[in-house]
Order: structure tokens, then sequence, then C-alpha cells
């Protein structure tokens, strides 16, 4: 029997997920469209290990892959379902392989949250050391959202689709984390 198949092209986003949902085929599309983008996003969080980002990325897509029939749209676009899936893959692989996770940092980057927190953009060696353990005190879950927005460089709206929150909870939260931040500065000072 013959059936007419879809153009997949002129499908929305939303359009292909049900497909999906019924024929695993064109989950592929999403693979096509999300790869790289998540590829990028895991990569960063492994400090450039292209290996393991690599599996990690297939096991994030495989999970998605999986789950698929279990995605509601709620709203935000499904890349921050994949994100989401992403950020719980890296969390399992430091976990499994019991590291701590490691994040570069240059200057600017903490001179964009020093200022953020109104202790001054520019700051003495010291000063950045200080902040470096200050973050290192920091819970796993806060110190990922801070790692987002200002050592990935991502904004609140962003951040927002991966956590499936609104933008002004993603906001309200980093500045909570920054004030316990600045706080914990002051009493080291």
């Amino acid at each position: 029997m013959f059936k007419r198949r879809k153009n997949i092209k002129k499908l929305t986003e939303s359009e292909i997920i049900v497909l999906a949902k019924e024929d695993s085929k064109y989950f592929g599309e999403l693979y096509e469209k999300y790869f790289e983008q998540i590829f990028r996003f895991v990569f960063k969080r492994l400090g450039g290990k292209e290996d393991i980002a690599g599996d990690l990325t297939q096991q994030t897509f495989m999970k998605a892959m999986a789950n698929i029939e279990k995605y509601e749209d709620r709203g935000f676009p499904f890349s921050s379902w994949l994100y989401r899936i992403a950020q719980n893959e890296v969390s399992m692989f430091f976990r499994k392989q019991k590291k701590e996770m490691s994040v570069s940092i240059d200057e600017n980057q903490l001179g964009d949250m020093a200022k953020e927190m109104e202790i001054g953009r520019y700051m003495s060696s010291e000063d950045q050391e200080k902040l470096i353990d200050v973050l290192n005190q920091l819970k796993p879950e806060h110190l990922d959202l801070i790692e987002l927005r200002f050592f990935q460089g991502m904004n609140f709206k962003q951040i927002s689709e991966i956590y499936s929150i609104t933008e002004a909870n993603a906001k309200m939260r980093t500045y909570r984390i920054l004030e316990r931040i600045s706080k914990t500065w002051e009493e080291a000072k």
C-alpha cells in the first residue's frame, strides 16, 4: 500500500514533535535541528572534552527519543527540554566519575559578575581568587545558574527555557544567588 509522505520542511516544530511521538523516524528532524547547539552546550560544560561531549550529546538525544511521548509543550521551546536532559547527563557523568566540574573563567567574566554584584568591575588577582573561593562554596545547582549566566553568556530568557521557569524567576534566582555571594564576599574580607 502506498502512503503519501508529508513534506517535512513545511511542518512546524510542534507538528514534527507530534509525528515523532507516533513514528521515531521523524525524530531525526529534531536531532538535525538541535544537535550542534546541544553539543556546544555539553562541550563547554565539560571544559572542551570533545569525545565525551559527543557521547553525552548522543545519550541526550537517545533519552529524548525514548521519552518523546512524555514531552509536553508548556510554552517553552523544545530545545529547553533537550538542554535539561543534557544538563542532567553532564551532572550524572561527573557524579559517576566522582570529579568536580571545573569551569574556565577569564577576568572579563569575573569582572562582569563583580559589576552585577556592585563590588567593582576591576579586581586585583587576590580579589579574583577570593571570589573564586566564594563561588566554589556554592551549592551545585546555584553554581550551575551562575555559570550559565556569567561564564556561558546566556541571557535570562535562555536560562528560563533550560529550567522551564519564567524569565522573571530566572532573574530573581540569579540575583538572590549574587546577593549570597556578595554577603559571603564581604564576610571574607
